[in-house]
């Protein structure tokens, strides 16, 4: 049984982005790319139009070269905010909706917005405001930030993604463009203090910045642009071909429970389904005479449902007594060409059923109708990244 409201969450953001402002991101590998550069020369050259350009947000890390393409440009002032005795500043976003422009420039897509500063948490959500209200968006974003690839950018890089993006949010633009630059370049630009004070140079180098993460960061990037550009490519065609040359088409489902370690599962089922262009189901099941689930598994599977449909996923609840039976009989009906589970269910779910192996019922009955299974490890995000304390800070 699907969530009405979290399988809904990203058509009903269809309608308002589609009969709205246009929106275009710049998306870039890791900081110091020249997405806010681009952002604001973008800025420029339609003020140069005598389009109504403004700047709702942008932050120049005191980069000189960024600083001087805001001259010229006008700025929407901030709100300043106290929030434990710290002074913030953020987006203004009813002055610039009062303001109403043609173009508004928002730097830094994934910000949290300080508690108190408005009515959304994210600023991705402001975005989604100002896009609704008819005015044209120009923003950025970092690839770390996108949901189905923090973890596992945690991962590489041993330094926390605080701040993330739903990837439907950043799929709905109408326009990406990336920022790109070689590994050789941003470390010599780290060097040469053009992006992080002199105090943070040192460690910034010898972790995030360091040349493998970058090039795996840089690759990220490049496949998830080409995955767009193909989808493009992909929707042109099925709009002008024949329905019977598209029958065939990857479909993935996930099967998650409340044990530790399985949002990173579903991330990982949303990056398979994203490189084969599938569709992807995630299946919690439920058994008819179990006790009802304590407030922490609750917690647990709430959040995995809105993580589901933060990737762009759809979201089913399964009353059955019978796991594997359940998962297989529900891919079979759907067309599922591939079921994605976690290896450390079987404890979980034995509970449940009073014994057996879940995973090898699912195998069995899954291979009776041809359909793959992958087995993936289960894993403490933070332990298996190695993040130190020191090591927490996010590179934006």
């Amino acid at each position: 049984m699907s969530n009405p409201e979290s399988t809904n969450a990203s058509s009903d953001v269809d309608t308002v982005v589609e009969t709205a402002g246009h929106f275009r991101i710049y998306l870039g590998a890791a900081a110091g790319v020249g997405k806010t550069y681009a952002m604001l020369s973008e800025g420029q050259r339609r003020r140069s139009r005598n389009a109504d350009v403004v700047i709702g947000f942008v932050e120049s890390h005191r980069r000189k070269f960024t600083e001087e393409l805001i001259d010229g440009l006008e700025l929407i002032p901030r709100k300043q905010i106290y929030y434990r005795e710290t002074l913030f500043e953020e987006m203004d976003l009813d002055a610039v909706l009062e303001r109403h422009p043609k173009v508004a420039l928002v730097d830094e897509l994934a910000h949290t917005n300080v508690p108190g500063s408005g009515r959304h948490e994210k600023r991705y959500e402001d975005v989604l405001e100002i896009l609704e209200a008819g005015i044209d968006v120009i923003t950025t974003v970092n690839i770390q930030h996108l949901e189905s690839i923090a973890d596992a950018v945690e991962q590489m890089t041993g330094t926390q993604v605080r701040e993330r993006v739903p990837d439907w949010v950043v799929r709905k633009a109408d326009q990406i463009e990336l920022v790109d630059s070689s590994p050789e370049q941003l470390r010599r630009r780290m060097l040469h203090g053009n992006i992080y004070p002199n105090e943070k140079i040192p460690q910034a180098l010898t972790h995030f910045f360091r040349t493998d993460n970058l090039t795996a960061l840089r690759e990220l990037a490049l496949r998830f642009l080409a995955d767009e550009t193909e989808e493009d490519l992909l929707e042109h065609l099925q709009r002008n071909q024949e329905k019977g040359l598209w029958e065939t088409t990857e479909r993935i489902l996930v099967a998650v429970t409340a044990a530790p370690g399985t949002d990173a599962l579903l991330r990982r089922a949303a990056r398979m389904a994203t490189r084969v262009k599938g569709d992807l189901e995630v299946v919690h099941v439920v058994s008819t005479d179990a006790a009802p689930p304590s407030s922490t598994d609750r917690k647990a599977i709430d959040d995995l449902e809105v993580l589901a449909a933060d990737v762009g996923a759809t979201w089913h609840e399964l009353n059955e007594d019978d796991p594997a039976t359940a998962i297989v009989k529900f891919a079979r009906d759907h067309h599922i060409t591939q079921i994605v589970i976690g290896s450390s269910q079987r404890s979980r779910w034995k509970e449940l059923t009073g014994g057996g192996s879940v995973i090898r019922k699912i195998i069995r009955e899954a291979g009776v109708v041809g359909i793959d299974v992958h087995i993936i490890a289960r894993r403490d995000r933070h332990l298996d990244a190695g993040l130190l304390p020191e090591q927490n800070e996010e590179y934006s």
